[in-house]
């Protein structure tokens, strides 16, 4: 991806994010926030901040942050096993602006699932892929185990409640750190869905894959991401060389049942770049996720 083309996205992404905003509040939800040293940052990879485009982004203002946002339906109904959706954003934002921008909490509970959303925050307001200590082996894992204890403190699952489906999802610049996470593999990763955001790892996503025809990955994309529709061709080709099944359509095409039939779906869509999660999007994918129960 081009220097400026990503300078461009993250411009656009910096529009509607805020270092003060708080979460939305949406009717049917219950959201907190709790501090984990498991989150990216910070990280020694980032202790002297990131320079990008002649700016410094510095570790004060960008990477020091370990908020996780966690929302659970106000009706969870957990026995024991708490499945999770990790949402990464991408560049310009943090879990808060992220969740207003993308309307994902509005969506996650519009799609009645019996589920928790989880934000973990990365890169803070800053343009910057880098996972910081969610790309290292075993960080992943304790982040979960953060979550759970998190949700048990607000007597929202059992005592003995243990991690179910794990799900992530994330949009432009999240892909790198969703990439690392599954190929630590330290917790076993059922789906994967990226909007706009498949711009490299494309092989570890390969290779988890045929490692279990159980594995889902969904790619949506546009004309504005600069790189992640040609990713997703050279992708698409891999798979035809591997002989592994795929549906790729476009997203005014698609109905619901294609995404519960195919293990493997590529949309391409005329949205924009930072149009392509909301209204409707991210519901879509959870509603039709084999994984996730409804409430």
């Amino acid at each position: 991806m081009k220097p400026y083309l990503i300078f461009v996205l993250f411009f656009v992404s910096m529009l509607f994010a805020c270092s003060t905003v708080n979460a939305q509040d949406v009717n049917g939800a219950v959201t907190f926030h709790i501090y984990s040293t498991h989150t990216s940052f910070p990280d020694t990879g980032r202790a002297k901040g990131h320079r990008y485009e002649n700016k410094l982004y510095t570790a004060n203002g960008h990477y020091n942050d370990s908020t996780v946002l966690i929302i659970a339906p106000k009706n969870l109904n957990v026995k024991k096993k708490v499945d999770v959706v990790f949402w990464f954003h991408g560049w310009g934002n943090n879990v808060d602006s992220a969740a207003i921008r993308y309307e994902l909490i509005k969506q996650f509970i519009a799609s009645k699932r019996n589920a928790v959303l989880v934000l973990a925050e990365t890169a803070r307001n800053a343009p910057d892929s880098y996972g910081g200590k969610l790309e290292t082996p075993g960080d992943f894992k304790a982040l979960v185990a953060d979550v759970l204890q998190g949700l048990k403190d607000k007597k929202l699952v059992p005592e003995n409640s243990v991690s179910g489906h794990i799900l992530l999802g994330g949009h432009s610049g999240a892909y790198r750190v969703i990439a690392r996470i599954i190929k630590n593999g330290e917790v076993p990763i059922d789906e994967a869905m990226l909007f706009d955001a498949l711009y490299a790892e494309t092989p570890i996503f390969i290779d988890w894959l045929k490692a279990d025809k159980q594995h889902r990955f969904i790619h949506l994309s546009t004309d504005h991401g600069y790189g992640p529709l040609e990713e997703s061709l050279a992708m698409m080709k891999l798979l035809d060389d591997d002989d592994i099944d795929y549906l790729k359509i476009d997203e005014a095409a698609l109905v619901p049942a294609q995404l519960r039939a195919h293990a493997i779906v590529f949309i391409h869509s005329l949205k924009e770049h930072n149009d392509i999660v909301n209204p409707d999007n991210f519901r879509l994918m959870l509603e039709n996720s084999p994984f996730l129960k409804a409430l």
